[in-house]
C-alpha cells in the first residue's frame, strides 16, 4: 500500500461517520465499522479499520482485480473529500475543468483513445459495455450511456464511430458540480476507473 494511501486510511479513521454518510450517498453500519457505497451499482463495502474494501458480488471482485488502485483511490477520496453539493445538470470535460488543462496530461493522461479504438466501428459492442457497468443509454453522438462510477456521482461517455473523414474518438464528461465537489487528483482517479471500466 503506498504512503499516500496509507494516509487516506488514517483520515477516513479518524472521520465522524454520521459527517461521512451527510456529506455522500452512503451508510454505515456501526456494529462492522463499514460504510456501504455503490460503484458502477453494485454494492461495496469499506472497513476504515481494517483498511479494506470489498463486495459480496463477483462482479465486484472482478472490477476490484480490475480497476484495483483507481477504485480503492475513487472510495477513499469520496468518503474523505467529497462535499455535499447538488448536480447542475450540465456536463463538462475534466479538461475544461480549474487545472484540468494542466492535470489531465502526460501520465495523467486519460486512455480515451484505447476505448475509441477498441468500440470505433461497433456501437453495440460500447452500449453492452454500458449496460454491463449498470449504465443507462443517452442521445449523445453516435452511441453514449450515462454511469455512476460513485452513487450519486454521474459520469456520461459519448461514442463517435469512425469513417473515411475522422478517427472515432470517445468523450468523458462529469456535471459540472464535480470540480466543486472534489480535488482534480479525486476527478481523475474517478476518470481513470470509469476508462480502465469500459476498455
Amino acid at each position: 500500500m503506498a504512503i499516500g494511501e496509507e494516509n487516506v486510511w488514517e483520515t477516513l479513521a479518524g472521520l465522524a461517520p454520521e459527517e461521512v454518510c451527510r456529506r455522500t450517498d452512503v451508510t454505515f453500519d456501526a456494529a462492522s465499522g463499514r460504510y456501504a457505497l455503490k460503484i458502477f451499482g453494485i454494492e461495496f463495502f469499506v472497513a476504515p479499520l481494517e483498511r479494506e474494501i470489498s463486495s459480496r458480488s463477483p462482479q465486484g471482485d472482478a472490477l476490484l482485480k480490475k480497476l484495483g488502485f483507481f477504485l480503492r483511490s475513487s472510495a477513499l477520496g469520496y468518503l474523505t473529500v467529497a462535499k455535499d453539493i447538488g448536480l447542475t445538470g450540465r456536463l463538462v470535460s475534466p479538461l475544461s475543468m480549474k487545472s484540468g488543462q494542466l492535470f489531465f496530461r502526460g501520465a495523467h493522461e486519460l486512455p480515451l483513445e484505447q476505448v475509441a479504438e477498441k468500440y470505433g466501428s461497433n456501437r453495440e459492442a460500447f452500449l453492452g459495455k454500458g449496460r454491463e457497468l449498470g449504465g443507462t443509454y443517452l442521445a449523445h453522438g453516435d452511441a453514449s450511456f450515462e454511469l455512476f462510477p460513485l452513487s450519486g456521482v454521474p459520469a456520461v461517455m459519448i461514442l463517435w464511430l469512425g469513417d473515411e473523414e475522422f478517427p472515432p474518438r470517445v468523450d468523458l464528461l462529469f456535471d459540472a458540480a464535480s470540480e466543486i465537489r472534489f480535488p482534480i487528483d479525486a476527478i481523475w482517479a474517478i476518470a481513470m476507473m470509469c476508462t480502465l471500466a469500459v476498455l
